[in-house]
This record gives structure tokens, sequence and C-alpha cells, in this order.
């Protein structure tokens, strides 16, 4: 389509609106926090010693900004004159946020489920991209797990197309594995050294283990009650040499050894805080502690590597430190701790301050 010539004096503005808006700085990634008081939000708060300290939240293309100075005056102009500022935008936002995993490079990668897509917060190239296609001329309907997948792959497990997608580092679909063995997959997790791809079946309640290339292997447990039997397993991670999984319907996580034997299981049924009626997401840092989502009554419960129950963060709400119906949580290389808050439609950040355990 011809762009329609503007007269001249229009033009000249035009001009001067894009000079403005080409000389603006990059976009970077930045943690959105603007809604958090002035004083450092810790936990426990004091006159504890703080463990944990609140670093801001990832909601959408809000967490990409430039300097907003040098690009103000022309990037509104050009706006009012070609209609990009107009009402009818919607801003692209997270709406259902379910799990994610970080990359070493700092990209975080986020599941949907209510636009049925993986977010990527690239703050490499200071974009906010959308991945919505499973398959070429199929779209993901209920992506749920991910991981870093071999190579520079994402594996994607989408419950209701009941598969793993393979994707590139561009969100480029690259094949699919699984489709004949798994009922409802919903968690997803890598041992990298081994090569083997852990899927958490919560229909056939067990553990589906794969190679690298999506060769199905065996299966980890059955249904029941007893140590590695599982009720509607959900969320996992691998860490420390160890599968976390998070056994929802047995309100417990139980920790798996690579031979597929059961080291220790945590957590139970129960109305106190630190127990788990309901829990989904599982994940661990350097130090081997141990978070868990209990999505039941909104909270992060923090547990040493032997179960021991340390820390709560969280309660019902829509502020800092507080959640709505979370989901999945995940670590990253400099121990920060990330949380799905999915009815809040955000990802709430915490680092975990390490170098305060060290010097106590």
């Amino acid at each position: 389509m011809a762009m329609r010539a503007f007269p001249g004096g229009l033009g000249l503005l035009l001009c001067v609106a894009l000079a403005g808006c080409a000389t603006s700085s990059p976009t970077r990634m930045q943690f959105e926090a603007s809604d958090a008081p002035e004083a450092e939000q810790v936990w426990p708060p004091p006159p504890d010693i703080p463990r944990y300290r609140f670093v801001g939240q990832l909601t959408g293309e809000e967490n990409f900004q430039g300097d907003r100075d040098s690009q103000g005056v022309g990037r509104k102009v050009f706006g009012w004159l070609v209609g990009l500022m107009s009402d009818q935008q919607t801003p692209v936002v997270l709406q259902r946020p379910q799990s994610g995993y970080t990359d070493p490079q700092g990209r975080v990668y986020v599941t949907d489920v209510s636009r049925a897509a993986v977010y990527v917060f690239d703050q490499v190239e200071g974009a906010l991209l959308v991945w919505e296609m499973a398959e070429t001329g199929v779209r993901f309907k209920t992506p749920l797990g991910i991981v870093s997948g071999p190579g520079k792959e994402i594996l994607v497990v989408d419950a209701d197309l009941a598969q793993v997608v393979r994707l590139n580092n561009k969100g480029k679909p690259m094949g699919v594995f699984g489709k004949e063995v798994l009922k409802r997959p919903v968690g997803i997790a890598r041992d990298a050294e081994r090569g083997r791809v852990y899927v958490s079946d919560s229909k056939a309640h067990n553990i589906k283990v794969f190679d690298d290339n999506g060769k199905f292997l065996h299966e980890i447990g059955m249904r029941g009650e007893g140590l590695g039997e599982f009720n509607a397993p959900t969320y996992m991670t691998f860490a420390n040499d160890r599968l976390y999984v998070t056994d929802t319907l047995n309100s417990r996580v139980q920790i798996i050894d690579r031979d597929g034997d059961v080291i220790r299981s945590l957590g139970r049924r129960g109305l106190y805080l630190g127990d788990l009626p309901r829990p989904k997401g599982v994940a661990a840092d350097s130090d081997r502690n141990i978070y868990v989502v209990e999505s039941y009554y909104d909270h992060l419960l923090i547990f040493s590597d032997k179960g021991e129950f340390l820390l709560p963060i969280g309660g019902t709400g829509s502020r800092i430190g507080e959640f709505y119906l979370p989901a999945g949580v995940w670590t990253d290389g400099h121990d920060r701790v990330y949380v799905a808050d999915s009815f809040n439609g955000r990802i709430m950040v915490f680092q975990y301050l390490k170098e305060v355990q060290e010097a106590g």
C-alpha cells in the first residue's frame, strides 16, 4: 500500500518526529517495580536477618523501555500522526503464566495458557517475543512445562496436544515427540549431562523418560501413595543431580536420583503454613534450598535440602510478595527465584541472599 503524501508543514513535522525517534537510546529490559514501596522488600522482615530480596516483576512490554527523556517528544508526535498510540492498541502482556526458565544470557521464557503461547523476555535484544506455533500450521493449545533442550533448542510441553514441542532459539518449530505415549503431560525437566528428558504425565500418574532425540526409554512410578508412586504429578525440575517432582494430589514433593530411586519426600496434607494441600511448581537453588509453590493458599514455601520448612513468602493478594493462584517456580544461575503468579498475570522475581547466609 502506498503511503499518502503529507502537506509540506506536516511532512516537516513528521521528519522532526522521526529524527527524534532515531536518536533515542536502545530499548532494554528492566524489572518493573514501580508499585513497590521505597523501602527495600525483604523476607523475613526486620529485625530478622533477610534471606530474600524483591527484585521486580515481569508483566509484558512495559518491561522494555528506552531512555524516555530522549525519545519522548518525537515518539509521541509520530504516534499521534500515524495513530499508533490510539486507544485501540492492546498492550502485549502476560495473561495466565504457568512456568518458565531463564537461560545463561538472562532471557526469560514463560508459558502462558490463556494466550496459548510462549513469551520470551529477551534482554539481549531488548524485545518481548511471543511464540504461538507448536508445529507448521498448528498452534499451541495448553503450553505448560518448558526447559532448555539440547543445543539451543527449547522444549515445551503442551497438555492438550499431548506432546513435547521442539523449538529452535528463534521460536521455529523443529518437531515433536511423545505423541504415542503421553496422555496429559504437564511438567518437563532435563538432565543435560546424561541427555535425559523427564516428562510428568498427570493422567497416567507417572514420569516418562526420553533421550535427547525424543526416543521413549522407560517410565518411573505408577498410581499410588507409596514412595515412588504418584497421583497427578505436575511440575518438575532437575538440579543437583536430582529430579524434584511435585506429586500434587499426594500433597508432597518427591526427590529422585538418576537411577529412578526416591531419596526422600517432603510435605503433607494439612491446613498449617508449610503444609502442601495443592503443590505445583518446584525448584532448587545452588545451596539445595527447595522452593514449592503452594497454590491453594497462594504461598511460595522454602524448605531445606533435608525437608525442613524454612520460610514462607506470599499470601493471597496482588501486592508485592503476594500471589493469586501461582503455578510454576524456577531459579537461574544467579540464584534468582521466579514465580509465575498466574491470576495476577506476572512473574515475581526474588533474589536469594546467599552472601548473607555465607556471612552468617
